[in-house]
Protein backbone atom coordinates (compact mmCIF):
# COMPACT_ATOMS: atom_id res chain seq x y z
CA UNK A 1 0.00 0.00 0.00
CA UNK A 2 1.09 3.61 -0.56
CA UNK A 3 1.60 6.31 2.07
CA UNK A 4 -1.92 7.72 1.68
CA UNK A 5 -3.68 4.43 2.39
CA UNK A 6 -1.29 3.47 5.20
CA UNK A 7 -1.63 6.81 6.97
CA UNK A 8 -5.41 6.93 6.59
CA UNK A 9 -5.69 3.37 7.88
CA UNK A 10 -3.65 4.34 10.94
CA UNK A 11 -5.90 7.35 11.60
CA UNK A 12 -9.14 5.36 11.25
CA UNK A 13 -7.81 2.71 13.62
CA UNK A 14 -7.50 5.33 16.36
CA UNK A 15 -11.05 5.93 17.65
CA UNK A 16 -11.92 9.59 18.26
CA UNK A 17 -15.67 9.39 18.76
CA UNK A 18 -17.46 12.51 19.96
CA UNK A 19 -20.09 11.38 22.50
CA UNK A 20 -22.35 14.26 21.38
CA UNK A 21 -23.27 15.22 24.93
CA UNK A 22 -24.01 11.69 26.15
CA UNK A 23 -22.58 10.38 29.42
CA UNK A 24 -20.16 7.71 28.21
CA UNK A 25 -17.04 5.86 29.17
CA UNK A 26 -14.60 3.84 27.11
CA UNK A 27 -11.38 4.11 25.09
CA UNK A 28 -13.18 4.94 21.84
CA UNK A 29 -14.55 8.25 23.10
CA UNK A 30 -13.00 11.71 22.75
CA UNK A 31 -9.95 12.71 20.75
CA UNK A 32 -7.19 11.99 23.29
CA UNK A 33 -5.50 9.08 21.51
CA UNK A 34 -5.61 10.77 18.11
CA UNK A 35 -4.23 13.97 19.63
CA UNK A 36 -1.23 12.04 20.94
CA UNK A 37 -0.67 10.37 17.56
CA UNK A 38 -0.82 13.68 15.69
CA UNK A 39 1.47 15.51 18.10
CA UNK A 40 4.06 12.73 17.82
CA UNK A 41 3.72 12.45 14.02
CA UNK A 42 4.18 16.18 13.49
CA UNK A 43 7.06 16.45 15.96
CA UNK A 44 8.81 13.59 14.16
CA UNK A 45 8.71 15.71 11.01
CA UNK A 46 10.69 18.34 12.88
CA UNK A 47 7.83 20.83 13.03
CA UNK A 48 7.06 23.14 15.90
CA UNK A 49 4.01 21.66 17.63
CA UNK A 50 1.61 23.48 19.94
CA UNK A 51 -1.23 21.97 21.98
CA UNK A 52 -4.20 24.14 22.94
CA UNK A 53 -6.31 22.99 25.86
CA UNK A 54 -9.99 23.29 24.92
CA UNK A 55 -11.49 21.19 27.71
CA UNK A 56 -9.98 18.77 30.17
CA UNK A 57 -8.50 15.96 28.07
CA UNK A 58 -9.39 17.64 24.75
CA UNK A 59 -6.70 19.57 22.90
CA UNK A 60 -6.22 21.20 19.52
CA UNK A 61 -2.92 20.29 17.87
CA UNK A 62 -1.13 22.94 15.80
CA UNK A 63 2.01 22.59 13.72
CA UNK A 64 3.76 25.15 11.53
CA UNK A 65 5.92 24.90 8.41
CA UNK A 66 7.90 28.14 8.31
CA UNK A 67 10.06 28.69 5.21
CA UNK A 68 12.48 31.60 5.31
CA UNK A 69 10.98 33.81 2.62
CA UNK A 70 7.25 33.16 2.91
CA UNK A 71 5.08 36.13 1.94
CA UNK A 72 1.74 34.64 2.96
CA UNK A 73 0.32 32.33 5.62
CA UNK A 74 -2.27 29.64 4.98
CA UNK A 75 -4.19 27.76 7.64
CA UNK A 76 -5.20 24.15 7.04
CA UNK A 77 -7.92 23.27 9.57
CA UNK A 78 -9.28 19.75 10.12
CA UNK A 79 -11.27 18.27 12.99
CA UNK A 80 -10.14 15.24 14.96
CA UNK A 81 -13.50 13.94 16.15
CA UNK A 82 -15.99 11.63 14.46
CA UNK A 83 -19.65 10.93 15.07
CA UNK A 84 -20.62 7.81 17.07
CA UNK A 85 -20.54 4.31 15.59
CA UNK A 86 -24.03 3.13 16.64
CA UNK A 87 -25.67 1.08 13.89
CA UNK A 88 -22.57 0.63 11.74
CA UNK A 89 -22.57 -2.50 9.58
CA UNK A 90 -18.78 -2.70 9.25
CA UNK A 91 -15.98 -2.76 11.79
CA UNK A 92 -15.73 1.00 12.41
CA UNK A 93 -12.04 0.96 13.28
CA UNK A 94 -10.60 -1.67 10.91
CA UNK A 95 -9.61 0.66 8.08
CA UNK A 96 -10.26 -2.09 5.54
CA UNK A 97 -9.31 -1.35 1.92
CA UNK A 98 -11.50 -2.82 -0.83
CA UNK A 99 -11.81 -1.79 -4.46
CA UNK A 100 -9.85 1.43 -4.06
CA UNK A 101 -11.93 2.53 -1.05
CA UNK A 102 -10.97 2.67 2.60
CA UNK A 103 -13.80 1.87 5.04
CA UNK A 104 -14.30 2.98 8.65
CA UNK A 105 -15.72 5.66 10.90
CA UNK A 106 -14.15 8.97 10.00
CA UNK A 107 -12.66 7.75 6.72
CA UNK A 108 -14.75 10.31 4.83
CA UNK A 109 -15.54 12.74 7.66
CA UNK A 110 -12.83 13.77 7.89
CA UNK A 111 -9.70 11.67 8.30
CA UNK A 112 -9.31 11.33 4.53
CA UNK A 113 -8.75 15.07 4.27
CA UNK A 114 -6.58 14.97 7.39
CA UNK A 115 -4.40 12.44 5.58
CA UNK A 116 -4.11 14.76 2.56
CA UNK A 117 -3.04 17.66 4.74
CA UNK A 118 -0.50 15.61 6.70
CA UNK A 119 1.01 14.36 3.45
CA UNK A 120 1.43 17.96 2.28
CA UNK A 121 3.40 18.85 5.40
CA UNK A 122 5.52 15.70 5.11
CA UNK A 123 6.30 16.56 1.50
CA UNK A 124 7.20 20.16 2.34
CA UNK A 125 9.62 18.96 4.99
CA UNK A 126 11.15 16.38 2.67
CA UNK A 127 11.50 18.59 -0.41
CA UNK A 128 12.02 21.98 1.27
CA UNK A 129 10.90 23.95 -1.79
CA UNK A 130 12.57 27.32 -2.31
CA UNK A 131 9.23 29.11 -2.44
CA UNK A 132 6.32 28.14 -0.21
CA UNK A 133 3.73 29.72 2.00
CA UNK A 134 3.98 29.60 5.74
CA UNK A 135 1.58 26.80 6.59
CA UNK A 136 -0.25 26.20 9.85
CA UNK A 137 -2.02 22.88 10.34
CA UNK A 138 -4.67 22.98 13.06
CA UNK A 139 -6.31 19.72 14.13
CA UNK A 140 -9.27 20.76 16.26
CA UNK A 141 -11.63 18.98 18.66
CA UNK A 142 -15.41 18.91 19.04
CA UNK A 143 -16.50 19.94 15.56
CA UNK A 144 -19.27 17.37 15.46
CA UNK A 145 -21.09 18.69 18.52
CA UNK A 146 -20.47 22.24 19.77
CA UNK A 147 -17.53 23.68 17.75
CA UNK A 148 -15.46 24.35 20.86
CA UNK A 149 -12.14 23.57 19.17
CA UNK A 150 -12.42 26.07 16.34
CA UNK A 151 -13.76 28.73 18.71
CA UNK A 152 -10.57 28.36 20.76
CA UNK A 153 -8.44 28.33 17.62
CA UNK A 154 -10.05 31.47 16.18
CA UNK A 155 -8.98 33.49 19.22
CA UNK A 156 -5.30 32.70 18.69
CA UNK A 157 -4.46 32.22 15.01
CA UNK A 158 -3.93 34.64 12.14
CA UNK A 159 -3.61 33.75 8.46
CA UNK A 160 -4.18 35.18 4.99
CA UNK A 161 -6.65 32.41 4.23
CA UNK A 162 -7.88 29.06 5.47
CA UNK A 163 -8.74 25.72 3.90
CA UNK A 164 -11.22 23.89 6.11
CA UNK A 165 -11.31 20.14 5.55
CA UNK A 166 -14.65 18.52 4.79
CA UNK A 167 -15.73 16.02 2.11
CA UNK A 168 -16.54 18.23 -0.91
CA UNK A 169 -15.67 15.87 -3.81
CA UNK A 170 -12.72 18.19 -4.54
CA UNK A 171 -15.05 21.16 -5.14
CA UNK A 172 -14.60 24.53 -3.47
CA UNK A 173 -17.45 25.09 -1.02
CA UNK A 174 -17.59 28.86 -0.65
CA UNK A 175 -20.82 29.38 1.32
CA UNK A 176 -22.92 27.46 3.82
CA UNK A 177 -25.76 27.84 6.28
CA UNK A 178 -25.23 28.39 9.98
CA UNK A 179 -26.94 26.63 12.85
CA UNK A 180 -28.26 27.39 16.31
CA UNK A 181 -29.68 24.79 18.70
CA UNK A 182 -31.59 25.22 21.92
CA UNK A 183 -34.05 23.52 24.27
CA UNK A 184 -37.72 24.35 24.68
CA UNK A 185 -39.43 23.10 27.83
CA UNK A 186 -42.94 22.72 29.19
CA UNK A 187 -43.62 22.20 32.87
CA UNK A 188 -46.41 20.52 34.81
CA UNK A 189 -47.16 18.93 38.17
CA UNK A 190 -46.29 15.33 38.97
CA UNK A 191 -48.49 12.82 40.76
CA UNK A 192 -49.14 9.07 40.77
CA UNK A 193 -50.39 7.85 37.41
CA UNK A 194 -53.36 6.14 39.05
CA UNK A 195 -54.78 9.59 39.77
CA UNK A 196 -53.69 11.66 36.73
CA UNK A 197 -56.38 14.25 37.44
CA UNK A 198 -54.33 15.41 40.43
CA UNK A 199 -51.38 16.38 38.25
CA UNK A 200 -50.61 18.37 35.12
CA UNK A 201 -49.02 16.38 32.30
CA UNK A 202 -46.08 18.30 30.80
CA UNK A 203 -45.89 15.89 27.83
CA UNK A 204 -49.51 16.66 26.92
CA UNK A 205 -48.63 20.34 27.11
CA UNK A 206 -45.70 19.85 24.75
CA UNK A 207 -48.01 17.99 22.38
CA UNK A 208 -50.09 21.16 22.14
CA UNK A 209 -47.02 23.27 21.35
CA UNK A 210 -45.48 21.02 18.67
CA UNK A 211 -48.10 21.52 15.92
CA UNK A 212 -47.47 25.27 16.07
CA UNK A 213 -43.71 24.70 15.76
CA UNK A 214 -44.36 22.51 12.73
CA UNK A 215 -46.51 25.28 11.19
CA UNK A 216 -43.79 27.83 11.88
CA UNK A 217 -41.18 25.58 10.28
CA UNK A 218 -43.27 25.39 7.09
CA UNK A 219 -43.58 29.17 7.02
CA UNK A 220 -39.82 29.56 7.40
CA UNK A 221 -39.21 27.43 4.32
CA UNK A 222 -41.53 29.70 2.36
CA UNK A 223 -39.82 32.88 3.64
CA UNK A 224 -37.08 35.03 2.12
CA UNK A 225 -34.42 32.92 0.43
CA UNK A 226 -30.69 33.42 0.09
CA UNK A 227 -29.76 33.21 -3.62
CA UNK A 228 -27.10 30.57 -2.90
CA UNK A 229 -28.41 28.74 0.16
CA UNK A 230 -32.18 28.94 -0.09
CA UNK A 231 -34.51 29.42 2.86
CA UNK A 232 -33.80 28.99 6.56
CA UNK A 233 -35.12 25.79 8.13
CA UNK A 234 -36.18 24.49 11.53
CA UNK A 235 -36.44 20.94 12.86
CA UNK A 236 -37.25 19.32 16.19
CA UNK A 237 -34.89 16.37 16.51
CA UNK A 238 -35.28 15.09 20.06
CA UNK A 239 -37.87 14.94 22.83
CA UNK A 240 -37.69 13.67 26.40
CA UNK A 241 -39.65 14.06 29.60
CA UNK A 242 -40.95 12.57 32.79
CA UNK A 243 -39.55 10.26 35.44
CA UNK A 244 -41.35 6.95 34.96
CA UNK A 245 -44.41 5.48 33.30
CA UNK A 246 -46.31 5.43 36.59
CA UNK A 247 -45.70 9.12 37.32
CA UNK A 248 -47.46 11.99 35.56
CA UNK A 249 -44.55 13.98 34.10
CA UNK A 250 -43.82 17.44 35.43
CA UNK A 251 -41.43 18.31 32.59
CA UNK A 252 -40.95 17.75 28.87
CA UNK A 253 -38.16 19.08 26.69
CA UNK A 254 -37.38 19.21 22.97
CA UNK A 255 -34.21 20.12 21.08
CA UNK A 256 -34.62 22.58 18.24
CA UNK A 257 -32.25 22.79 15.25
CA UNK A 258 -32.48 26.05 13.28
CA UNK A 259 -30.43 26.56 10.12
CA UNK A 260 -29.40 30.17 9.47
CA UNK A 261 -28.80 32.02 6.22
CA UNK A 262 -26.36 34.94 5.94
CA UNK A 263 -27.68 38.00 7.74
CA UNK A 264 -29.48 36.03 10.47
CA UNK A 265 -28.23 35.85 14.05
CA UNK A 266 -28.89 33.06 16.56
CA UNK A 267 -30.59 35.51 18.89
CA UNK A 268 -32.98 36.70 16.18
CA UNK A 269 -33.81 33.14 15.14
CA UNK A 270 -34.79 32.16 18.68
CA UNK A 271 -36.69 35.39 19.31
CA UNK A 272 -38.73 35.05 16.12
CA UNK A 273 -39.83 31.49 16.90
CA UNK A 274 -40.72 32.30 20.49
CA UNK A 275 -42.71 35.35 19.39
CA UNK A 276 -44.63 33.19 16.92
CA UNK A 277 -45.41 30.59 19.58
CA UNK A 278 -46.62 33.19 22.07
CA UNK A 279 -49.07 34.42 19.45
CA UNK A 280 -50.38 30.91 18.67
CA UNK A 281 -50.23 28.78 21.83
CA UNK A 282 -52.97 29.14 24.42
CA UNK A 283 -51.94 31.06 27.51
CA UNK A 284 -52.71 28.05 29.74
CA UNK A 285 -49.75 26.17 28.20
CA UNK A 286 -46.59 27.69 29.70
CA UNK A 287 -43.30 27.10 27.91
CA UNK A 288 -39.79 28.51 28.01
CA UNK A 289 -36.60 28.23 26.02
CA UNK A 290 -33.00 27.87 27.12
CA UNK A 291 -30.02 29.84 25.97
CA UNK A 292 -28.55 28.25 22.83
CA UNK A 293 -26.19 25.40 23.57
CA UNK A 294 -24.67 25.50 20.09
CA UNK A 295 -24.32 28.19 17.48
CA UNK A 296 -22.29 28.48 14.31
CA UNK A 297 -22.70 31.43 11.94
CA UNK A 298 -23.54 31.13 8.27
CA UNK A 299 -20.66 31.52 5.82
CA UNK A 300 -21.32 34.26 3.26
CA UNK A 301 -19.83 33.61 -0.15
CA UNK A 302 -16.03 33.57 -0.12
CA UNK A 303 -15.78 33.45 -3.89
CA UNK A 304 -13.31 36.04 -5.13
CA UNK A 305 -11.26 36.05 -1.93
CA UNK A 306 -7.53 35.43 -2.19
CA UNK A 307 -7.75 31.91 -0.78
CA UNK A 308 -10.59 30.93 -3.12
CA UNK A 309 -8.70 32.28 -6.14
CA UNK A 310 -5.49 30.52 -5.12
CA UNK A 311 -7.26 27.19 -4.62
CA UNK A 312 -9.02 27.60 -7.95
CA UNK A 313 -5.65 28.08 -9.68
CA UNK A 314 -4.30 24.93 -8.02
CA UNK A 315 -7.34 22.86 -8.99
CA UNK A 316 -7.03 23.97 -12.60
CA UNK A 317 -3.28 23.28 -12.64
CA UNK A 318 -3.49 19.82 -11.02
CA UNK A 319 -6.89 18.46 -12.07
CA UNK A 320 -7.77 20.66 -15.04
CA UNK A 321 -11.12 21.62 -13.51
CA UNK A 322 -12.64 23.67 -10.73
CA UNK A 323 -16.21 23.67 -9.41
CA UNK A 324 -17.80 25.82 -6.72
CA UNK A 325 -20.63 24.77 -4.42
CA UNK A 326 -22.78 26.09 -1.55
CA UNK A 327 -24.10 23.68 1.09
CA UNK A 328 -26.78 23.57 3.82
CA UNK A 329 -24.58 22.13 6.59
CA UNK A 330 -22.26 24.09 8.88
CA UNK A 331 -18.48 23.89 9.16
CA UNK A 332 -15.62 25.46 11.09
CA UNK A 333 -15.03 27.82 8.15
CA UNK A 334 -17.69 30.31 9.22
CA UNK A 335 -16.14 30.78 12.67
CA UNK A 336 -12.73 31.43 11.10
CA UNK A 337 -14.23 33.81 8.53
CA UNK A 338 -16.03 35.70 11.30
CA UNK A 339 -12.64 36.07 13.02
CA UNK A 340 -11.23 37.76 9.91
CA UNK A 341 -9.66 34.81 8.05
CA UNK A 342 -11.16 34.30 4.56
CA UNK A 343 -12.04 30.60 4.47
CA UNK A 344 -13.23 27.99 2.01
CA UNK A 345 -14.05 24.31 2.47
CA UNK A 346 -12.27 21.63 0.46
CA UNK A 347 -11.48 17.96 0.68
CA UNK A 348 -11.77 14.46 -0.75
CA UNK A 349 -14.88 12.34 -0.35
CA UNK A 350 -18.62 12.82 -0.67
CA UNK A 351 -20.72 14.24 2.18
CA UNK A 352 -23.30 11.56 1.29
CA UNK A 353 -20.89 9.01 2.81
CA UNK A 354 -20.33 10.94 6.04
CA UNK A 355 -21.93 9.46 9.18
CA UNK A 356 -23.16 6.38 7.29
CA UNK A 357 -23.31 2.77 8.49
CA UNK A 358 -20.52 1.73 6.09
CA UNK A 359 -18.55 4.97 5.77
CA UNK A 360 -15.85 4.96 3.09
CA UNK A 361 -13.72 7.19 0.89
CA UNK A 362 -12.07 6.82 -2.50
CA UNK A 363 -8.31 6.71 -1.95
CA UNK A 364 -7.65 8.33 -5.33
CA UNK A 365 -9.46 11.44 -4.09
CA UNK A 366 -7.27 11.53 -0.96
CA UNK A 367 -4.18 11.49 -3.16
CA UNK A 368 -5.61 14.11 -5.54
CA UNK A 369 -6.46 16.43 -2.66
CA UNK A 370 -2.88 16.17 -1.40
CA UNK A 371 -1.55 17.16 -4.84
CA UNK A 372 -3.88 20.15 -5.03
CA UNK A 373 -3.00 21.36 -1.54
CA UNK A 374 0.73 20.95 -2.14
CA UNK A 375 0.41 23.05 -5.28
CA UNK A 376 -1.51 25.66 -3.27
CA UNK A 377 1.25 25.81 -0.66
CA UNK A 378 4.02 26.20 -3.24
CA UNK A 379 2.45 28.24 -6.05
CA UNK A 380 4.11 31.55 -6.90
Amino acid sequence: MDSASELLKALVRIPSVNPMGRQVDGPEFYETRLTEFLAHYLAQLGLRVERQIVQSGRENVLAAWEPTHANRTYLFEVHQDTVPVDGMTIDPFAGEVRGGRLYGRGACDVKGAMTSMLLVLERLVRKAPARAARLILACTVDEEHTFLGVQRLARSVRADGAIVAEPTQLKIVHAHKGVVRWHLRTSGRSCHSSRPDQGINAIYRMARVLPHIEDYARELQASARDPLLGAPTLSVGRIEGGLSVNTVPDWCQIEVDRRLIPGETPEDAIRRMMQSLRERVNADVPFECSAPWLHCPALPSQRGTGIANALERSLLAVLGRCEYDAVPFGTDASTLAAAGIPSVIFGPGDIAQAHTCDEWIELDQVRAAAEVLYHLATQE
